[in-house]
């Protein structure tokens, strides 16, 4: 999971860009400027991020706070969050602060990607690329979640999830998926469209 850094401005043009690809309820930009809490919430994060990396971290912690306020969307300022990433009606997600999420990864509504123990150091999941999780699951620990990796609506996933597979259940059971059920479920790459 690499991360390709683009200026602020473009950054947050291009997440405008992937929340109206990503939803086809979604009528045009300004609609999904004005509307969309999961946008809101992730421009939020990437302003509270910079300001976490530049040592100001009470600064990004009551920023983030106020996100959370206004979005019903947490996400701790220490979170790492790739490029065109998506949250669908966010209501109820929260993302620890050792998480990291690779680029063109969409979450649904209260998706929790949380710690299972109070220790310093990594204890939040690491989520690869073009992974979606559904509404209601909880991906806890300090596992990883492979590129291209489903997770079910509701599941629970405590153990790793290899790359291009599903996890469903509680607690989840891994499914492996065919060459074709991946293909037929692959993120559209938003750059396509504009």
């Amino acid at each position: 999971m690499t991360h390709t850094r683009l200026p602020l401005r473009a950054l947050l043009k291009e997440d405008l860009q992937t929340a109206k690809n990503s939803d086809p309820a979604a009528r045009t930009l300004v609609e999904v400027a004005l509307a969309y809490p999961g946008v809101h919430a992730l421009w939020g994060h990437r302003v509270c991020h910079h300001l976490w990396g530049k040592g100001h971290k009470l600064s990004a912690r009551l920023a983030s706070q106020l996100m959370r306020g206004l979005t019903g969307i947490e996400i701790h300022p220490g979170a790492r969050i790739g490029r065109r990433f998506f949250i669908d009606h966010g209501m109820g997600v929260v993302i620890g602060e050792t998480a990291e999420v690779g680029d063109d990864c969409v979450l649904f509504h209260g998706v929790t990607l949380g710690g299972v123990a109070m220790n310093p150091g990594k204890r939040h999941p690491t989520v690869g690329d073009g992974v979606m999780v559904g509404a209601g699951a909880k991906v806890l620990g300090p596992i990883e979640i492979g590129d291209g990796a489903k997770i079910g609506a509701n599941a629970v996933v405590v153990k790793d999830v290899p790359a291009g597979s599903a996890a469903v259940g509680v607690p989840a059971k891994i499914r492996e998926r065919s060459e074709e059920s991946r293909e037929a479920h692959q993120i559209v790459d938003p750059t396509l469209f504009i």
